[in-house]
């Protein structure tokens, strides 16, 4: 219009309802205008908004673009932990990109977050028939046991009546389990629960823990979240120089990520298959990870019903208590092996029996329900005889409260001072031998 027949700057404003400044202004700066709009591709865009991190959203957008010329997905869980990671870089660590965040700075860019071409419509993908008999034992054969992951949550209460050290009674916290088709491998757990900074985890040197925690929304997995471990457990395989293949089921929050050694595919909705996390894994866990709840004694302890960070390491203490063998045969059972054939309609040495799964079920909603763990069976105290005659230099036999308060202390100088998550297993090892001798 600016470029057709002279027209009064009144006489456009009168047409667009607009006061005649806006106009001059505009006439002014119409080539920056123009330039911006071009630049940006959105017609009906009418302001220019700026972010409140300018430095954060132009790092971030050189970073899509970047991605989007090599022709690599960008989706919008990835470009929420790519700016968490940008933030901390440009020293804002306390930036959390939310789902609000990145929809206004796609709007502002006119970016728009497609799914990339793995996750596309039912329709593209095949029968459930199709894919368990036929592209499931293809992709198998490309991989040896060791190679084959899967991976997927469950879920564990903490005690009901558990006092707050950061926590609320009660709580509820997703596991994210991984482990591979021989049982060889099993990653650490990835916990998320509701509390953001638990009191108890303060002074923890968290990054050499035998687990890692996580906040989420009603405790439960994100797809930011999910990035984030796919990220962290694909650097794993990088620095083991291995390429893996890893099973996971559908879901919205599961983000699906190009990774440089691992490859996802994802379990089409209507097969009959199941997690091999289903067929035992996960019920064995929960399993060790409530017998080592009823065999805390508060008042032989002295501290009370377990905190978050007690139930932390009981939870990695039942992950480890779960064999490779029985690990092996739920990935058989569940078809997930390359030797599943030979499973036929057996059941597999050492997998659980739907018997026994049930029964574990109904534990777990004892748990729920009951809240409070009942004691487990014990002769009665450690009374010490009296000193008949021994040199006085002896030290007494220590009562069993004097023995948990020292592995407490021991537990807690490796959880400050611990170089490495294998320091773990030799001191849940002591704790397992303690109470081997405290039973007999």
């Amino acid at each position: 219009m600016l470029e057709g027949p002279k027209v009064s700057q009144s006489e456009l404003a009168k047409r667009f309802g607009v006061s005649q400044p806006q106009i001059c202004r505009i006439i002014k700066n119409k080539e920056r205008i123009l330039s911006e709009w071009h630049r940006n591709g959105d017609p009906e865009r009418k302001r220019k908004r700026e972010g409140k991190d300018a430095a954060l959203e132009a790092a971030l957008l050189r970073w899509v673009e970047g991605a989007r010329a090599a022709d690599l997905p960008v989706s919008g869980p990835l470009l929420q932990l790519k700016a968490k990671h940008l933030a901390e870089a440009l020293g804002r660590p306390d930036l959390e990109p939310s789902g609000g965040w990145l929809a206004h700075f796609g709007a502002r860019h006119n970016l728009a977050f497609k799914k990339p071409l793995a996750e596309k419509g039912d329709a593209e993908q095949p029968t459930a028939e199709h894919w368990a008999g036929v592209v499931l034992p293809g992709l198998l054969r490309n991989y040896t046991p060791s190679e084959i992951y899967a991976c997927g949550e469950t879920g564990v209460l903490l005690p009901a009546s558990s006092p707050g050290k950061g926590e609320s009674a009660g709580d509820r916290l997703t596991l994210l389990l991984c482990a591979n088709a021989d049982g060889s491998e099993k990653a650490p757990l990835r916990v998320v629960g509701e509390s953001p900074r638990p009191r108890c985890l303060q002074g923890v040197n968290l990054g050499q823990m035998p687990w890692s925690y996580r906040a989420g929304s009603l405790a439960g997995m994100t797809a930011l979240l999910f990035a984030e471990w796919l990220q962290e457990f694909n650097e794993g395989m990088r620095r083991q120089g291995k390429s893996v293949l890893l099973l996971l089921t559908k879901h919205e929050t599961h983000p699906y990520l190009q990774l440089s050694n691992v490859r996802m595919v994802f379990i089409p909705p209507a097969t009959a298959l199941a997690q091999p996390l289903d067929h035992g894994i996960a019920s064995d866990l929960k399993g060790h990870y409530r017998r080592r709840l009823l065999r805390w004694l508060p008042a032989e302890r002295g501290t009370g019903q377990p905190t978050l960070l007690d139930a932390l390491h009981m939870l990695a203490q039942a992950w480890g208590d779960v064999r490779p063998g029985l690990v092996t045969s739920c990935f058989r059972a569940a078809g997930f092996s390359p030797d599943a054939e030979a499973l036929a309609l057996t059941l597999a040495p050492g997998l659980l029996s739907q018997e026994q799964l049930e029964r574990r079920t109904l534990m777990d909603e004892e748990l729920e329900h009951d809240g409070e763990p009942v004691e487990a069976d014990r002769d009665g105290g450690t009374a010490e005889d009296e000193d008949t005659g021994e040199p006085a230099a002896v030290q007494p036999c220590p009562s069993e409260r004097e023995v948990w308060g020292s592995l407490a202390t021991l537990r807690r100088y490796l959880e400050c001072r611990a170089t490495s998550p294998d320091l773990f297993q030799a001191f849940y090892e002591l704790e397992d031998a303690v109470h081997m001798v405290l039973a007999g």
